[in-house]
């Protein structure tokens, strides 16, 4: 199997790095040869971060080049248009609607803008929104977001959801297993 990139981008303190242990572990005990990145960006500070996830039957490098994305997953939609360009001319764009402003936008430097989704589409990206926080509330907790994105993005891969649940048990501490099933299976079934 040819290489397959997947880019997690979001603010820091939302859970990319959560999300790229869940999906590094599935494909891990799916017996694919995985790379997944450090994060990268102002974690601590609420800024941009990026996790990069590669796999196949065999990887050299985790850092995914400009174009070469299958998947870009944005905890926000500012990161979406922030990391676009990393997508392929047939990569899917999975983002959550949430706004989350960044510093610029809240000292009144700059207004969020409003029409990241409309342009990405027009450039012809193919985007699945989700109301993830919505979800994630739903399950139990909004930090539970990313459980719910990486949920939407299960339904690309041809992995049986319960070994997506048995990463998840492998992943999240005990007492937090029950709220992330429920954001998981909420995410899927979006």
């Amino acid at each position: 199997m040819n290489t397959k990139s997947i880019v997690i981008a979001g603010v820091g303190g939302q859970g990319s790095l959560l999300a790229s242990k869940l999906l590094g572990k599935v494909l891990l005990n799916e017996n694919y040869d995985v790379k997944v990145s450090e994060v990268h960006g102002m974690s601590q500070r609420g800024g941009s971060v990026i996790t990069y996830v590669r796999y196949g039957d065999r990887v050299y490098s985790p850092v995914v080049q400009s174009g070469e994305a299958d998947f870009l997953i944005s905890f926000e939609r500012i990161e979406a248009g922030r990391y676009a360009h990393l997508l392929k001319k047939d990569g899917i764009l999975i983002t959550n609607t949430q706004q989350i402003a960044p510093m610029p936008v809240i000292t009144g430097a700059v207004q969020y803008p409003e029409n990241i989704l409309d342009e990405l589409k027009a450039k012809g990206i193919q985007i699945e929104s989700i109301h993830a926080l919505a979800l994630a509330e739903q399950a139990g907790s909004a930090k539970a977001v990313n459980i719910v994105l990486m949920g939407q993005l299960a339904k690309h891969f041809h992995i049986a959801y319960d070994k997506w649940i048995s990463a998840l048990e492998q992943t999240v501490k005990p007492q937090f297993i029950a709220l992330n099933k429920k954001a998981f299976q909420l995410g899927y079934e979006s």
